[in-house]
């Protein structure tokens, strides 16, 4: 399989606070994600100012301020997305950006983005999919809250715009913070894939990583993981995100499965080839044979090691006669 395309979430795990975005960047190329990304927005672009928060928000952040409140509290300004992109470059580890309005899409495509993000809820947002078409090269769909249909309604439209099947990941996601493990519905992921035909992968909301590495089993091709410095800090993800070590595990652990995985041809590996002589058996007397005597269930066995005759062919042994001695345990001939 293709080596899987592991995006470290920092989102808006920074609090507004570019130093702690620099932190978060470094963790993430220091766990060896292959993009760490942030979210791109003006708050003024995505919501009204009088919208509630939904309840994960409220219960995280411990206040009922509006979501413009707290989206206005956590906007990166153009100069803050060139520093951090500078930084990036600095810890060897690619820098990356959900646009959530038309203004941010057109903010990452002037700092040189080629690959966008499709958020789970702009995925009904006719307007921002066809401006996605004329900037992106590539695109991830993230399908929290979808039906097949709505799926299938945002794949057409960057089809018909001209995009490659090939150049379109479909991530399966369960929208809460954190997404309850009786929610996640991982085999949904596998179903987007063979019904539109698409490399697929998973956005995970779910406390742990045990979600991630099982995703990449069933064939994920992109993970996408919110991270943070300290679940405690105050703020609407953080307790749905891992920390550092958690990162750094699941990472490992994504490498080990892909390796593991493999190319689905059953055939014995080279270290089986090579314990294969020490671990099966071969006929060998049971018992001292005479040469002339006749071989028998009673004076032939199976034992180690597999380097003669095969029991699988016991029926075509049983029944012949020795054509030397024997004496116990040595390798039958015939």
């Amino acid at each position: 399989m293709n080596k899987v395309l592991i995006i470290a979430e920092a989102g808006i795990n920074h609090n507004g606070d570019i130093e702690i975005a620099k932190k978060l960047i470094n963790v993430a190329s220091e766990a060896g994600a292959d993009l760490v990304k942030f979210q791109t927005f003006t708050a003024d672009q995505i919501a009204t100012k009088d919208l509630k928060k939904v309840n994960y928000q409220k219960n995280n952040t411990g206040n009922n301020s509006s979501q413009y409140e707290m989206l206005s509290n956590l906007e990166l300004s153009f100069s803050d997305h060139e520093e951090l992109i500078s930084h990036c470059k600095k810890k060897n580890i690619n820098f990356f950006s959900t646009a959530f309005d038309i203004k941010s899409l057109d903010l990452l495509a002037n700092l040189g983005q080629k690959l966008f993000k499709v958020p789970s809820g702009e995925i009904t947002n006719l307007p921002y999919l066809r401006h996605i078409c004329k900037l992106a090269d590539s695109v991830i769909i993230s399908s929290g809250m979808s039906t097949m249909d709505e799926i299938r309604s945002a794949l057409n439209v960057f089809l018909v715009a001209g995009f490659s099947k090939k150049n379109i990941h479909i991530l399966h996601c369960t929208t809460e913070y954190p997404a309850p493990f009786d929610e996640i519905n991982l085999f949904a992921m596998q179903t987007i894939g063979k019904a539109f035909d698409v490399p697929i992968g998973y956005s995970d909301h779910t406390e742990g990583t045990e979600v991630s590495i099982a995703a990449v089993a069933l064939g994920a091709q992109v993970i996408e993981k919110h991270f943070t410095l300290d679940k405690k800090l105050i703020g609407p993800d953080h307790k749905a995100s891992i920390e550092p070590d958690e990162l750094r595990f699941m990472i490992r652990s994504i490498r080990n499965i892909e390796r593991a995985l493999g190319d689905g041809e059953k055939i014995p590996t080279k270290s089986e080839e090579i314990n294969k002589p020490n671990i099966r058996k071969s006929i060998v007397a049971k018992c001292t044979i005479k040469s002339g005597e006749i071989f028998t269930i009673e004076n032939l066995t199976t034992k180690r090691p597999g380097i003669g005759i095969s029991p699988m062919s016991w029926d075509l042994v049983i029944g012949s006669v020795a054509n030397r001695d024997y004496k116990q345990d040595d390798l039958i001939e015939i």
